[in-house]
C-alpha cells in the first residue's frame, strides 16, 4: 500500500513586478516627500524602494496588503536617507501633481496648491521622526493603527499615543500659521 503524500499548501504566486512598480510607484514617491525625502533624492529614494521590492517579491506572502509592505520598506528607505544626509532637508521644489493639481488648473491656482504643499511639507518637517512616521502613514497614506505597528514593530498603543501627540503638534503648527508665524 502507497502512503498517501501530505496535501501541497497553495502558495500565491508573486505579482509581476512591473505591475507592483506601475501600480505603486505614485504612491511611493508621494509617501517619501512626506516623510521627509528632500525632493533631490526622492527618485534615487523610490529606485531603492523598489529595488528591495524586487528582491523580496519572491517572499512576499500576501500577510499584508501589498500596499502596506511597500510603505515599509519606504519607511525604511526614508530614514536611511535622512540619516545619510544628517539632517532634514527643505523641500526647494515640488511636483504640482503631488498636490492633486490637474491639468485644467490655471497658473494661479498651480501656484496656490505648490505653496500650499510646500507649507504641509514644513509642517511635517517640525515633528519628530516617530511622531511624522505614524502621522503620515495613519493620516495621508490611509495605514491602521495595526498595520502600522505591524511596519514599524511598535505596540499599536504606541501608534495610538504617537498619533494623538502627532496631531495635536500638527494642529498647533498649523494654528500659528494662521496667527502669521513662519513654518
Amino acid at each position: 500500500m502507497q502512503a498517501a503524500l501530505p496535501h501541497p499548501t497553495t502558495v500565491a504566486a508573486a505579482p509581476a513586478f512591473a505591475d507592483v512598480y506601475d501600480a505603486h510607484v505614485d504612491r511611493v514617491w508621494r509617501l517619501l516627500a512626506r516623510l521627509g525625502v528632500p525632493e533631490a533624492q526622492l527618485e534615487d529614494a523610490v529606485q531603492d524602494v523598489f529595488i528591495i521590492a524586487h528582491r523580496k517579491l519572491a517572499t512576499f506572502r500576501g500577510e499584508a496588503q501589498l500596499s502596506s509592505w511597500l510603505s515599509g520598506i519606504a519607511v525604511r528607505v526614508a530614514k536611511d536617507v535622512r540619516r545619510a544626509l544628517g539632517r532634514r532637508g527643505p523641500h526647494q521644489s515640488l511636483d504640482a501633481a503631488d498636490a492633486g493639481a490637474t491639468t485644467a488648473a490655471g497658473p494661479d491656482e498651480l501656484t496656490a496648491q505648490r505653496q500650499a504643499l510646500a507649507q504641509v511639507l514644513a509642517l511635517l518637517d517640525q515633528l519628530d521622526e516617530p511622531l511624522r512616521e505614524v502621522f503620515v502613514l495613519v493620516e495621508l497614506d490611509g495605514l491602521s493603527a495595526p498595520e502600522v505597528s505591524r511596519l514599524l514593530d511598535v505596540n499599536v498603543n504606541t501608534v495610538s499615543t504617537r498619533l494623538r501627540t502627532a496631531r495635536l503638534r500638527f494642529n498647533t503648527l498649523v494654528e500659528s500659521l494662521g496667527e502669521g508665524a513662519e513654518p
